[in-house]
């Protein structure tokens, strides 16, 4: 039994629900004869994963959902041993190299190479092309930027890369040159409530036009979150009710308790017990920037015009260290750190003020 945002995720461009117009453009550019190299970007849960797959399906047809997973092993030039987990088909390969750290240019050069250097098994009927979809592109480091930029060239007779990013600021020019840009923007609210009724007629549940409404609002124009929580509102409570509360991500409870916590006491011990929790949301895979964001946004709630100003710089300066370094819970417990110290100095200040 699978979730409803995989169970209902549209196969083909033609039966996307949004941006039909992008959608119409990309089935001419399959059809041109001249597939280029793809850089597809956008916000989380707007849908770009989905185009992709719809995008191959196109190319090859059915026999790109055949998908077995595979363990690859490489080895880095310091003889380390690296294990990656792939997805792939006779196709195409799907990988996020970022998952290795700072080895991901190991990982990148052996397996467009090894991709490359493989025939299609019916070269008449097919692309003289396999694709290799790597994801998270933006998180990669900059030399496995520059190596996939070589790379690219390199390869391009028998292997096109599909290239799947959140932001395409943190993708060097030398990439983003040699791909055609995809931009899919988030979902309208309205989009979303739209896709959720859908679901749910498929379901064959009685959904209130209020309570799709307010799904999608909460969602924050992500696709993804706003299935999920309608089935958790499913699983929760069943006919439907227009005013039923939509319950939230354990994580995100789990931040903004962490949030109050630090905006309740500021002194070591606190920050010891914030840095445990930093922690298990980083073991439970929340990426390092959600994190971030989710805390300046329960800490700015407590501060006031001037030191919101300061709290945002502050985490500006954090954030952009944490992007640069290979250590998130470093900067995201320094940021913690001077956060406690320029509020308790803010609180003593007031109080001062008040005697």
């Amino acid at each position: 039994m699978s979730l409803w945002v995989d169970k209902y995720r549209p196969s083909n461009l033609q039966k996307l629900d949004f941006h039909q117009e992008q959608a119409s453009q990309l089935s001419k550019l399959v059809h041109s004869g001249d597939f280029p190299h793809l850089l597809v970007y956008g916000p989380s849960g707007a849908g770009k994963k989905t185009r992709i797959m719809c995008i191959l399906r196109e190319l090859y047809g059915p026999g790109v959902e055949k998908l077995r997973l595979e363990q690859q092993s490489f080895l880095t030039p310091s003889k380390k041993k690296l294990e990656l987990t792939t997805v792939s088909s006779n196709f195409h390969l799907e990988v996020n190299p970022s998952e290795v750290g700072i080895h991901d240019r190991v990982v990148i050069q052996e397996l467009i190479k090894q991709m490359a250097s493989t025939q299609q098994l019916d070269a008449g009927q097919q692309r003289d092309f396999k694709v290799v979809l790597l994801m998270e592109v933006d998180r990669l480091t900059k030399d496995a930027q520059h190596a996939l930029r070589r790379t690219m060239e390199k390869y391009m007779r028998s292997c096109r890369l599909v290239l799947c990013a959140t932001s395409i600021s943190r993708v060097i020019s030398a990439v983003r040159s040699r791909c055609f840009p995809v931009r899919v923007a988030a979902p309208s609210e309205a989009d979303i409530a739209s896709v959720v009724r859908s679901v749910c007629r498929r379901e064959g549940l009685s959904l209130p036009d209020e309570l799709a409404l307010r799904v999608a609002a909460k969602s924050g124009r992500n696709l993804r979150r706003a299935l999920l929580m309608i089935e958790a509102c499913r699983v929760a409570q069943y006919p439907f009710q227009a005013d039923q509360a939509i319950a939230e991500p354990d994580w995100k409870v789990y931040l903004a308790q962490t949030g109050r916590l630090i905006v309740g006491e500021q002194s070591p011990k606190r920050l010891l017990e914030v840095r445990g929790r930093l922690y298990d949301l980083l073991g439970h895979l929340i990426p390092p920037d959600v994190i971030f964001r989710g805390l300046v946004d329960e800490l700015t709630t407590s501060c006031d015009g001037s030191l919101k100003t300061e709290v945002v710089q502050l985490a500006a300066r954090y954030e952009h260290c944490m992007q640069l370094g290979s250590k998130p819970i470093f900067h995201l417990e320094a940021f913690v750190a001077k956060f406690m110290s320029v509020y308790k100095t803010f609180i003593d200040e007031a109080l001062m003020d008040e005697w």
